[in-house]
């Protein structure tokens, strides 16, 4: 048999296993599928492909600054051992991450080597490179054009020149270089030498890439009585990643993304508020995703290079809110009598139930809450913000606002006692006096909300409670407007 026969006959045996290959469903492969034949140790040709390229761009980004790109372009490859330039990608990609496939040909086109170059032009690195070399300063007197042989001799914390034999530290006028050094270039670019058998190919390259994510923002809008809510949720995409995404296929993963450790080596938008009128129609499909959530944006959008966006995800009206008022003063010395009386101020929550019955009843991903009123002549008013975690439907939102102005607590220690303090264990007993004084116009409630730590028995109380778990309790109290009212109790704890 002739060694032409035996090559042809070895390179069709790799050509079906990389097809079999290349057929899996979701195969990761970033490798050299394809055996180069005998002598063929370096690229014949070079050929670019730009964003021109392009047919289609999809990203799916992450809230812990990760996007999924899949960038879909028409190209002309020629034949043989060749090395295609894949400009356009993301400066802060993952190139470890990179997955290339004919959506066409699939078996006409494998993976040899891949690099990613990111050595990006600057005036910074041009000087590096010429770093021994000559270049050509120009300066200007009387208005005249004078330029100078000079050869670059240091470049560490300014630049030394040597012109005419002497030494010259930073001179006045500008560089002029005779050309670009090599391997420098003026984006990220991919380079991949392939195996090809076909001119046309319609590839599909997909990665990972770092300095884009995006976070959730809602706004509240009060309603006069404070019952019900007008809410709008907003997406913030923030675009760091070193690319523009023009007409993208936009979709966002909602959930905490494991994320291997890597090896040891915000600024936010004014909101939109928007006024009685048009509502807009829903944006974005959710759909459940793996132990996430997806939101697809139904249609396409372009995320600019350092750019920060906002889209409209939801819009809610009628949305039923609860106020409340909570006292929680910092934990008491158990094993002693304290000094004096705590004050401590009254925190203001709204919470809602995040249901159909509602109003609501979608999943809210995770992000900052910010609550708004009219005052009396009708502008809204900013009343406090606080940041949620994912709340699935059917759970509860809590959001801290901030301090009630009009509602003040007091906590007095009225007496200690030591019931036993020896080798068997130790026993204290204390009694508390927490006066509400509430100077609103409004009856109100307020949760006095106690730690109690050990094993603990509560057994004088002036009003019931409700143990919220083993080490903490909660008081509901009462408080007519303009009044105030007293919560005492007397609690066993042993150690």
């Amino acid at each position: 048999m002739s060694a032409n026969h035996n090559h042809r006959s070895h390179r069709t045996h790799v050509h079906r296993r990389f097809a079999r290959c290349a057929g899996r469903a979701g195969a990761w492969v970033v490798a050299a599928l394809f055996l180069l034949p005998p002598g063929a140790t370096r690229a014949d040709e070079t050929t670019k492909s730009t964003i021109a390229d392009r047919e289609s761009l999809a990203i799916t980004i992450y809230s812990s600054n990760l996007a999924l790109v899949k960038d879909v372009r028409k190209i002309q490859v020629p034949t043989g051992v060749v090395n295609l330039k894949f400009e356009g990608v993301a400066a802060h990609i993952d190139p470890t991450s990179v997955y290339i496939r004919s959506l066409t040909s699939p078996d006409q086109l494998a993976i040899l080597e891949q690099n990613f170059e990111y050595d990006l032009i600057s005036p910074a690195k041009l000087m590096e490179k010429y770093l021994g070399r000559n270049i050509e300063l120009v300066f200007v007197r009387d208005k005249k054009e004078i330029r100078k042989r000079a050869r670059l001799i240091g470049n560490q914390g300014g630049y030394v020149y040597e012109i005419d034999n002497q030494i010259v530290i930073n001179p006045p006028g500008r560089v002029v270089l005779p050309d670009l050094p090599e391997g420098l270039i003026s984006r990220p670019t991919l380079i991949w030498m392939l195996q090809n058998g076909r001119s046309r190919h319609t590839i599909e390259a997909s990665y990972l890439t770092g300095g884009i994510g995006w976070r959730a923002n809602y706004v509240l809008v009060l309603s006069e009585d404070d019952r019900e809510v007008d809410l709008t949720g907003w997406v913030t995409i923030n675009n760091q990643s070193g690319a523009t995404y023009n007409d993208a296929a936009i979709k966002l993963v909602a959930g905490d993304v494991h994320r291997a450790p890597a090896a040891r080596g915000g600024r936010h938008l004014r909101e939109v508020l928007s006024a009685d009128g048009i509502v807009a129609e829903e944006q974005f499909k959710e759909q459940a995703f793996f132990e996430y959530h997806l939101y697809t944006l139904q249609r396409t959008s372009t995320i600019k290079e350092n750019q920060t966006k906002q889209i409209n995800l939801l819009d809610a009206e009628g949305v039923g809110v609860e106020k409340h008022y909570v006292f929680s003063p910092r934990r008491a010395t158990w094993t002693r009598q304290t000094a004096a009386s705590e004050k401590a101020k009254v925190s203001v929550f709204l919470s809602l139930e995040n249901s159909e019955d509602n109003n609501l009843g979608k999943p809210l991903p995770k992000g900052v809450v910010r609550v708004y009123k009219k005052d009396a002549d009708g502008a809204l008013q900013f009343a406090g913000e606080d940041r949620i975690d994912h709340t699935p439907e059917d759970e509860i939102v809590r959001v801290k606002l901030g301090e009630a102005f009009d509602v003040v607590g007091e906590r007095t220690q009225t007496d200690f006692k030591v019931v036993r303090n020896d080798q068997r264990g130790r026993i204290f007993e204390s009694e508390y006096e927490i006066e509400i004084r509430n100077h609103k116009d409004e009856d109100i409630v307020v949760a006095v909300e106690e730690m109690i730590p050990g094993d603990w028995d509560i057994q004088e109380k002036s009003h019931d409670f409700v143990k919220v778990s083993s080490s903490r309790v909660r008081f509901d109290i009462p408080v007519a407007k303009k009044s105030s009212a007293t919560l005492t109790y007397r609690v066993r704890i042993k150690y």
